[in-house]
């Protein structure tokens, strides 16, 4: 489970914020800090692997903030959310390795598909291999372009979402229950199994009751 620490002066951004991640399969809010000063504090304190950081804060700018954090935790990770749309302040985050940037405001599937590409590419990188492939490397830079053709209105990273959902399930779920935890309509989520069922990535098994079966999706070999 990643763990994660939101740093943001807004509480009700932050609360939004939390719900947002508490719904991505594979992550988990640890703590909340609306101060610089906390989330120093909080950062010692909980040691999370991925800070959502916020620039507009009541004591600090937050790119001063996230050397300070590296200071107190450096395998720490950032994700900056933040209004600041300034070309300046992006490229001065981008030196200072944060592993997106999102402009506020942004919906749900925007930041479940950068926290979704983190764990893929970034944690990725902190498995049993000592030697990185190439591959690896173009994941963390988004250069793995080899898109599957998709159904028309369906987008990779969306499916990504759906193949996390299904890899961290303790075993079938049904198009709905995808649907609930994604934030999708139960169409949108079928369309993704059943593109997914099509490509040989997932088993179905049917759950018989009263009318039509019902369709459960499964990885292969779970």
């Amino acid at each position: 489970m990643i763990k994660v620490l939101i740093v943001d002066d807004d509480f009700m951004v932050a609360k939004v914020h939390a719900g947002f991640i508490q719904r991505t399969p594979g992550f988990a809010v640890v703590g909340v800090a609306h101060t610089g000063a906390q989330a120093v504090i909080e950062t010692e304190r909980l040691r999370p692997d991925l800070v959502l950081l916020d620039i507009h804060l009541p004591d600090i700018n937050g790119l001063d903030l996230m050397h300070r954090l590296r200071d107190v935790a450096p395998e720490l990770d950032v994700l900056v959310i933040s209004a600041a749309r300034e070309v300046e302040t992006v490229r001065k985050a981008l030196r200072g390795g944060i592993v997106h940037y999102l402009i506020k405001p942004f919906s749900q599937s925007d930041l479940q598909e950068r926290l979704e590409h983190y764990r893929s590419a970034y944690q990725g990188l902190d498995s049993a291999k000592d030697v990185a492939e190439q591959s690896d490397v173009n994941r963390v830079f988004g250069l793995d372009r080899t898109e599957r053709p998709l159904p028309k209105g369906c987008s990779i990273e969306t499916l990504k979402l759906v193949e996390a959902t299904l890899n961290a399930a303790d075993g079938d779920l049904s198009a709905a229950e995808v649907a609930e935890q994604l934030g999708t309509s139960r169409v949108s989520a079928r369309r993704y199994l059943e593109y997914l069922h099509d490509e040989g990535t997932l088993d179905v098994r049917l759950k018989y009751g009263v009318g039509r079966p019902e369709r459960r999706y499964v990885l292969k070999g779970q």
